[in-house]
């Protein structure tokens, strides 16, 4: 009878222990999820930096242009 229950024992630690393993997995799998989701918002971010400041570059030079435009118009008068 001792043995049965030391037997019963032992299976519910086993099985006790075993559950936590599942869930750490399932966490390892959220922070890493966490982590790609993390990198990919950052990568988004400095793409979107670097053509804002493309679109920024290109208005100044276009701007520059209309003015240069304007001061030779004034000028051939």
């Amino acid at each position: 009878m001792k043995r049965i229950a030391l037997f019963l024992l032992l299976l519910a630690f086993c099985a006790g222990y075993s559950l936590p393993a599942g869930a750490e997995a399932q966490n390892a799998r959220t922070r890493n999820n966490f982590r790609l989701a993390k990198k990919a918002a950052k990568q988004n971010k400095k793409a979107m930096n670097k053509v804002g400041k493309k679109q920024q570059k290109a208005m100044k030079k276009y701007q520059k242009q209309q003015r240069k435009a304007a001061k030779s118009q004034k000028h051939h008068r």
